[in-house]
């Protein structure tokens, strides 16, 4: 006889206390969040938006300067008004929260099966994602957002049961809200659409999605893009100016493609890629078994629904696939980057845990009225273990706790003055200088400073109105920078002066700051 492991009794309350510890005790053993963009814009826009900078100083995060800041206003506060690490902790905490809400979505999905190994697996799947991994604790919102994408698609998978509309304009909500909040997030609202047209009524679905949809992108991201729409007519500016062309900017698409896939073979075959180690979708190492494997186990539980006598798998479970292959679909075909796939990457476990038990259905190791077999069930908790035991998070770079980021300001530097910025990442320097400083970006390759432009204009009248402390350039020590941007404001690096250092976020760096003069005829 086989026996069979009971339904699942752990309380929603334990699993989220779980949750928000496992963020938090993983952020106090990872250090302080150092990241690249934290580095360029995370920190500028906000500090800007509070300090009014944006009509004083001309994109000093290069074209990211207008990316919606809202949602890193929560990391600002807690990283500049707590101890640390006491803030990040915080946030890790919330970022644990995906588990808990990811057991939620496994419990929906597997209905009988879901008992505690195979809740278990999937919460397994989903925490040790690389890019899930990389991003606790620290100021990317992809994983900031993603709760708002879990929650949505599984109020969609619960609106065939009870309350309908309800569930499906409060999912429509929380995607709009996360677009509103991040772009990038438009993959997984397109999934959700794809979701509900294969609902009982899916017209009436599709209505209520896109009305939650349209009222949740306006309350994160409303306010900002009619600014934006006032100032360059472009209400994602600089995105898209292709289409909604800008004085300030060429008319192209702004549109990371680097990593996309150069043809379908290609494409089908990126999972493997992750599995090898073969980054090729981000800009620093990682490695997941975790696609691949899915993607082996889809044609396995398709085989074991053809050799079933009983229908293995529900509405709910098309439902759900089809969210998951759209955006999928979505997120590769418009940007392939690693880091916006965050909410895929943790869905992919419950994802990879249905196919796993409809498989063990179809093959005679469940039934609908006693749920799934324990030694299925041990199978299942063992591959996703072993999967996960393989993943390699990637790193965008932490300092220790014990060496805070705290540079000195020499004396030179204490002085308001005007800063010509001849690289990226240096934003985030800004707001440790004399507030009364401007901040000028000549370098950034997708913002080009346009000729007589708003952006030109006002550096020009910063230049021609000097401050106490002078002009200086800012480059980061060792790297090539284009000294030839200084020529067209008739600067250039003063040979008889000497150059000041800032200590860079990431240790072992440095930002250089040079003091500036009139070029020679």
């Amino acid at each position: 006889m086989i026996t069979r492991l009971r339904e699942a009794t752990v309380a929603p309350s334990a699993v989220v206390i779980a949750s928000l510890l496992a963020g938090a005790i993983y952020t106090g053993l990872m250090g302080e969040d150092a990241n690249w963009d934290w580095q360029n814009y995370h920190e500028y826009n906000v500090w800007a938006v509070i300090n009014g900078r944006y009509h004083t100083d001309a994109i000093p995060p290069g074209f990211q300067t207008y990316f919606n800041p809202v949602v890193y206003f929560p990391w600002y506060y807690l990283r500049h008004f707590l101890p640390s690490p006491v803030g990040a902790l915080i946030m890790g905490a919330v970022h644990g929260l995906n588990l808990a809400l990811i057991w939620w979505l496994a419990r929906v999905l597997l209905g009988n099966a879901g008992n505690r190994w195979t809740l278990a697996a999937s919460v397994m799947l989903a925490a040790f994602g690389p890019m899930t991994l990389s991003e606790v604790g620290t100021s990317f919102s992809d994983i900031l957002t993603a709760p708002l994408v879990i929650a949505g698609v599984t109020l969609t998978l619960l609106a065939e049961e009870t309350h309908r509309a309800r569930n499906i304009f409060l999912a429509g909500l929380l995607l709009g809200a996360a677009v509103g909040l991040k772009l990038t997030n438009v993959a997984f609202a397109a999934g959700a659409a794809a979701t509900v047209l294969l609902s009982v009524s899916p017209a009436l679905a599709l209505g209520c999605l896109a009305l939650g949809g349209a009222i949740g992108s306006a309350i994160t991201g409303g306010a900002w893009s009619l600014m934006l729409w006032r100032e360059f007519g472009n209400p994602i500016f600089p995105l898209f100016s292709g289409f909604f062309p800008s004085p300030e900017l060429q008319d192209s698409n702004i549109l990371d493609r680097q990593f996309i896939p150069r043809g379908i073979l290609d494409a089908l075959a990126y999972p493997f890629y992750w599995l090898a180690g073969d980054p090729r979708s981000s800009e620093y190492d990682f490695r997941d078994a975790r696609f691949a494997v899915l993607l082996l186990a889809v044609p396995v539980a398709v085989g074991a629904r053809l050799t079933s006598a009983s229908p293995l798998f529900r509405r709910r479970d098309f439902q759900f696939l089809m969210f998951f292959a759209v955006s999928y679909a979505g997120w590769l075909g418009l940007f392939a980057i690693q880091r916006y796939a965050v909410a895929l990457e943790l869905i992919c476990g419950p994802a990879l845990v249905l196919m796993l038990v409809r498989s063990a259905a179809g093959f005679g190791f469940a039934n609908a009225s006693r749920g799934l077999a324990t030694g299925a069930s041990a199978a299942i908790l063992t591959i996703a273990a072993v999967t996960a035991f393989w993943t390699q998070p990637g790193d965008w770079w932490r300092r220790p706790w014990s060496t805070p980021y705290r540079p000195q300001i020499s004396e030179r530097l204490r002085q308001p003055a005007v800063y010509v910025l001849l690289d990226k990442p240096l934003a985030y320097v800004a707001p440790l200088l004399p507030p009364q400083s401007r901040f000028y970006q000549v370098a950034d390759l997708a913002l080009p400073i346009l000729p007589n432009g708003v952006f030109d204009r006002r550096i020009r009248a910063g230049l021609d109105d000097r401050l106490p402390g002078g002009v200086w350039e800012l480059h980061i020590r060792g790297k090539a920078f284009r000294k030839e941007l200084l020529d067209g404001y008739g600067l250039a690096i003063d040979p008889s002066q000497s150059c000041e250092t800032i200590e860079g976020v990431v240790p072992g760096t440095a930002i250089e700051a040079c003091p500036l003069t009139a070029r020679s005829k």
